[in-house]
């Protein structure tokens, strides 16, 4: 099963049980009145959004959920059981929309954070409800009142600290490995990653911080090209942008073109994401290149824009502890 971001589900809650036509029984009371019971609720439809989940892969080959229907009600005043509710969990960071008309019902950004989607039917009144002067022995009660249905869509957006953004094979499954918990698969082709990984970097006992890897966008990611729409929304709610680039890589013009390419992506799918901190990371160090020279040049061009810049090698984890001193600081200070 492939990376699940979107999912549209059908919802129904449970109907309610049926009221009951019955009448005491005792001995000496030939005719007793009646003493039929209501039926159950039946139950709602919840969803909860939940840290243990991180994709929405649950809704990919089951599309259906219903509540359970409540009880009917039973002789001697008894109320029939309500039904189960269906509580639905999701990741955080989970937005969900009502799929017919596009309205926004809520985004699940905390942890046991829900949203109450549709009741269930009530229960059907007993027969005990209907006895009147002149009719003392109904022989009606309700039938319980059928859920409702309804047809949502889920959308996830990552919430993690830091977002590792770069160019395919810039190495950023390698040093998600390497700072955080997270076991990425890595080979050595474009487009290995093709699913956001998560991991948690701990900084300190005070501080850990998560980190998606954002698969490696491409010229044209804004328009959709290498499916870059899914998975530029996962870096708008990050808070920081660990860009990585490659000092291997060879442009036709200037180093920075890689950058300026991925920037450009991103301003033209969401002009507030090039506003967020960054911190670019410049790999591969341990290769000799005739690149490599031009580091200190490379540093001094980012700081004139105000970007903090650190060379690195996520393959040897040469750098990686300047990478934690600078993140320690922008986190602990925001």
């Amino acid at each position: 099963m492939g990376f699940v971001d979107e999912a549209v589900i059908s919802v129904q809650s449970g109907d309610g049980g049926r009221g009951c036509v019955s009448f005491r029984r005792e001995k000496y009371i030939p005719k007793g009145g009646p003493d039929g019971g209501d039926g159950g609720n039946g139950g709602d439809v919840i969803i909860r959004a939940t840290k243990r989940l991180h994709t929405l892969t649950d809704y990919s080959p089951r599309k259906h959920f219903k509540a359970q229907n409540g009880r009917p009600g039973r002789g001697k005043d008894q109320t029939g059981k309500d039904g189960k509710d269906i509580i639905l969990e999701v990741p955080l960071g989970t937005i969900i929309y009502d799929h017919e008309s596009g309205e926004l019902l809520a985004d699940l950004v905390q942890e046991d954070q829900e949203i109450f989607v549709i009741p269930g039917g009530k229960g059907g009144k007993g027969n005990q409800h209907f006895a009147t002067p002149t009719n003392r022995a109904p022989r009606i009660a309700q039938p319980g009142l059928l859920g409702q249905k309804r047809t949502i869509r889920l959308s996830l957006k990552y919430l993690a600290d830091i977002g590792l953004v770069g160019l395919p094979n810039a190495g950023k499954s390698t040093l998600l490995s390497r700072l955080t918990n997270a076991r990425p698969r890595i080979d050595s082709y474009p487009f290995t990653t093709l699913v956001p990984n998560l991991g948690v970097l701990i900084l300190d006992d005070e501080k850990a911080l998560t980190m998606a890897d954002i698969p490696g966008l491409i010229d044209g990611a804004s328009e959709g090209r290498g499916l870059g729409h899914r998975f530029l929304r996962h870096i708008e709610r990050t808070r920081l942008l660990l860009h990585l680039i490659d000092i291997t890589y060879v442009p036709v013009h200037d180093l920075l073109e890689d950058f300026f390419s991925l920037e450009n992506e991103m301003e033209k799918f969401d002009p507030s994401l090039i506003q967020k901190d960054q911190v670019v990371l410049i790999n591969k160090i341990d290769i000799r290149s005739p690149e490599h020279r031009r580091i200190e040049s490379i540093i001094s061009a980012f700081d004139e824009m105000g970007i903090d810049a650190v060379p690195i090698s996520a393959l040897t984890g040469e750098g990686l502890d300047e990478v934690k001193q600078v993140l320690a600081r922008k986190f602990h200070n925001g």
